[in-house]
């Protein structure tokens, strides 16, 4: 076990958004370290879904509730009294932030101060991580990667409700907190993550997924657009790195942090499906042109936790695309459970820290 990992070890820790595709690793990594843990979302929205075939209910206190609905928040909130809470809640997705705005912001912002409220009356809460995207920064389309100084903003629905949701987070921590229990708080910017068992719509790999399964076309839209991509278990690891921080060095922990690729690295949507299909089969692909603004250059400067929380994912791009098809070959073609599969890839990873 990691040192950061003994930190957390059998804390009782609060994750928001629990049902969904992150929050399904970062409670298993959770349960492994024996923490005790609740869980505050909405149902699990996609079929299947990552939570249900974990039979995650089995190990989690799980409160099934809108965070938009402030006083059934602080109500549980008050109830589980966590020493930790990742928050993760949200409306996730750019596309349906356009066809769904007032959604977007109201579970975003306001559903993010709701948590950030609740947990400031809550005696017991000694440390907080709200997730965030890489796309809360004024994206300017140029090649160098941005770092936690660089100006926020938001030319879409879903990007501008999370850069505002940084500034929610960090109102709170300034002048609101010290008033409350004042307990330490960070915000976690994450690239794209990939990984197995998700299934959302309008993401590349869940639908690359479905278009070889189903046998159809893979609808590709701006493929050399750049992203940050990584596997959801290295950010998980900085979700949880951030929050042994916040509770052992608070003065130095606080405020935001970037988790993206290795060497500030960025790949197109084109060099993803490429790698993705060399570990699995490769769907027929059509390529289009999005009608929604999307950043075309997207990259993330780690250089902050790398250097002071020590955070170094041990798996590159080409490992990342291996595991994540394995990881869908193996259990939608009946060889490995879901949780044999999700347990084996995750023990791999903590391993892989080691050396």
């Amino acid at each position: 076990m990691q040192e950061w990992e003994e930190t957390i070890a059998r804390r009782r820790v609060l994750v928001t958004g629990h049902t969904g595709f992150t929050g399904s690793w970062l409670c298993l990594w959770l349960h492994m370290l024996g923490c005790k843990i609740s869980g505050l979302s909405l149902a699990p929205n996609t079929t299947p879904s990552l939570y249900e075939l974990l039979a995650a209910d089995d190990f989690i206190d799980s409160h099934i509730q809108d965070i938009r609905d402030a006083s059934a928040t602080a109500k549980i909130i008050k109830d589980v009294e966590p020493d930790c809470i990742i928050h993760l809640a949200a409306q996730p997705l750019v596309r349906a932030s356009y066809s769904d705005p007032i959604t977007t912001f109201s579970t975003n912002v306001m559903g993010t101060a709701h948590v950030l409220e609740a947990a400031r009356n809550c005696k017991p809460v000694k440390s907080l991580v709200c997730v965030t995207t890489d796309k809360v920064y004024q994206n300017k389309e140029w090649i160098w990667p941005y770092r936690e100084t660089d100006t926020l903003g938001g030319k879409d629905p879903y990007s501008a409700s999370k850069s505002a949701t940084e500034m929610v987070v960090e109102t709170y921590r300034q002048a609101l907190n010290p008033h409350g229990n004042n307990f330490a708080m960070a915000s976690a910017r994450g690239g794209n993550i990939i990984g197995g068992g998700d299934w959302a719509e309008d993401r590349i790999v869940p639908d690359f997924v479905r278009a070889v399964t189903d046998k159809n076309e893979l609808v590709l839209r701006n493929p050399e657009a750049t992203r940050p991509w990584q596997h959801v278990l290295a950010l998980v690891q900085g979700y949880l790195m951030l929050t042994a921080h916040l509770l052992e060095d608070r003065e130095n922990a606080e405020g935001a942090w970037n988790f993206g690729p290795r060497n500030n690295e960025a790949a197109s949507v084109r060099t993803l499906v490429e790698g993705f299909s060399k570990h699995w089969e490769r769907p027929r692909i059509d390529f289009q042109v999005s009608e929604y603004h999307e950043a075309h250059f997207l990259a993330l400067d780690s250089t902050k936790a790398r250097s002071e929380l020590n955070w170094s994912p041990p798996w590159a791009f080409d490992d990342v695309l291996r595991e994540t098809a394995q990881w869908y070959a193996a259990v939608l073609g009946g060889d490995r459970s879901a949780i044999e599969a999700c347990r084996e890839q995750l023990n791999a990873y903590r391993t892989g820290l080691n050396s």
